[in-house]
């Protein structure tokens, strides 16, 4: 059975492996997620136009009958005045007439202001669409792109994180969780001392230190300087346990 520190050695060595796969990605992977935003930006702005169109247009139909129904009350309270009683009476009705009348001036006006603003919405959902479009197509020129790099990488990936999933199951739970914590900050968590030095950041390491290191394969050492985790310069890994 090997050590903890062995299996550390050789999950770094698998991670090391999925991080050149993830380099093959690049920018890729941001500019998806901006195109991403850029298309549901653009269809919040095609939703939120073409809402608006709706309800003028229920505004006009409305309005439609609106004015049918004052003409047609203006037609029918002129018919009455002719049969009034008295002056009160002829009064009341011309007010309502008036008022009427005032109604279907100022419901036709706003027709004629709808109908610009109509003309004017129309011609920026199109605009809208049209960048709507040109979005998509970008979003999924890049998605294509991606898929490409993917299914090159794929069966190899599949690998890796497969070995992976053994070795993270052979580490106790304190080492992996601090594996995991350095590798935020620092991709080569692990590595090996060279010539008395970390070879992550080339400072020393203490004689004292990397005899305890050999002593206690079981037990994690941090380089002083950049935190990574330390093994021996003659840990041999196996690196053949990687091979397909």
């Amino acid at each position: 059975m090997q050590s903890q520190l062995y299996y550390l050695a050789v999950l770094a060595l698998i991670d090391s492996n999925l991080d050149e796969f993830e380099e093959e990605y690049g920018d890729l992977p941001d500019k998806i997620k901006q195109a991403k935003i850029k298309v549901n930006s653009s269809k919040a702005l095609v939703k939120e136009t073409t809402k608006i169109i709706e309800d003028l247009k229920k505004f006009v139909s409305t309005s439609k009958v609106t004015l049918k129904s004052l003409k047609e009350k203006e037609e029918k309270l002129s018919k009455q005045q002719f049969s009034v009683r008295n002056n009160k009476e002829f009064d009341a009705i011309t007010k309502e007439i008036d008022f009427s009348k005032q109604e279907f001036i100022k419901i036709t006006d706003e027709l004629r202001t709808v109908g610009v603003k109509e003309e004017n919405l129309l011609k920026t959902l199109a605009q809208q669409k049209a960048e709507l479009a040109e979005a998509e197509g970008n979003l999924t020129e890049l998605e294509k792109e991606l898929k490409e790099i993917s299914s090159d990488q794929n069966e190899e990936v599949k690998f890796y994180n497969k070995k992976r999933k053994l070795f993270v199951a052979k580490l106790e739970s304190h080492i992996l969780q601090e594996y995991e914590r350095i590798r935020l900050h620092t991709k080569d968590t692990c590595v090996s001392i060279r010539r008395n030095s970390c070879s992550g950041c080339f400072s020393a390491v203490p004689p004292q230190k990397i005899v305890e290191i050999r002593n206690n394969l079981d037990s994690l050492y941090l380089c002083e300087n950049c935190g990574r985790i330390l093994y021996p310069e003659d840990f041999e890994i196996d690196e053949t346990i990687l091979e397909k």
